[in-house]
């Protein structure tokens, strides 16, 4: 079965970096649109960024735009998020997920997804 198992969370101080990363197995990886997601308490799940199947194209929202960079390595069957200058409203447990059709729109929007993790918990604070 589909398995996404995201890792690379933790705790950092504001101005800090992460990077997480999502294997994937039990999929052709390399044939699915990938995205990352997170959730704060309390909050709606926010889209964060989407990469393109080969990893040529990718969104943002303009909440992480010049800070994160999504990337993907389809040898190794790996999603990744670099995440610089984060910030305590970047506080969050992080997804990735699947989504095995190409979009014109609403790149960010989780709906067509079809696969997730069970998430990466990311904390800034000082």
């Amino acid at each position: 079965q589909v398995q996404l198992v995201e890792s690379g969370g933790g705790s950092v101080q504001p101005g800090g970096s992460l990077r997480l990363s999502c294997e994937a197995s039990g999929m052709t990886f390399s044939r699915y649109y990938m995205g990352w997601f997170r959730q704060a308490p309390g909050k709606e799940r926010e889209g964060v960024a989407r990469i393109g199947s080969t990893g040529i194209t990718a969104y943002y929202s303009d909440s992480v735009k010049g800070r994160f960079t999504i990337s993907r390595d389809n040898d190794k069957n790996t999603l990744y998020l670099q995440m610089n200058n984060l910030k305590r409203e970047d506080t969050a447990m992080y997804y990735c997920a699947a989504d095995p059709r190409p979009r014109s729109a609403d790149w960010l929007a989780a709906p067509g997804y079809n696969y997730w993790g069970r998430g990466t918990q990311v904390t800034v604070s000082s």
